[in-house]
């Protein structure tokens, strides 16, 4: 693996890692999993509109950041010659 392609590979692991917090950081629409984990009784705590929007935008954003490492990551590895 060329340096390059360890840079990509962290950006990867930390995005990931990121997108999952951010995800599991929602606020559940009900019925699904996460009234299983608590997330029913906890509705009336919710956040407010504004923090619920920013963490839209910010997974979204992580989400492109992911994607993109994915793919530079296959490039990489399609244009990368090894001896």
């Amino acid at each position: 693996m060329t340096l390059y392609q360890w840079i990509v590979s962290g950006i990867l692991v930390a995005t990931s890692l990121l997108l999952i917090m951010s995800v599991l950081l929602h606020k559940g629409k009900g019925g699904g999993l996460s009234d299983m984990f608590g997330g029913g009784a906890s509705s009336s705590m919710g956040s407010s509109g504004v923090a619920e929007r920013n963490l839209n935008r910010f997974t979204i954003a992580v989400a492109l950041l992911w994607a993109a490492a994915i793919v530079l990551l296959g490039v990489l590895e399609r244009f990368t010659t090894t001896f």
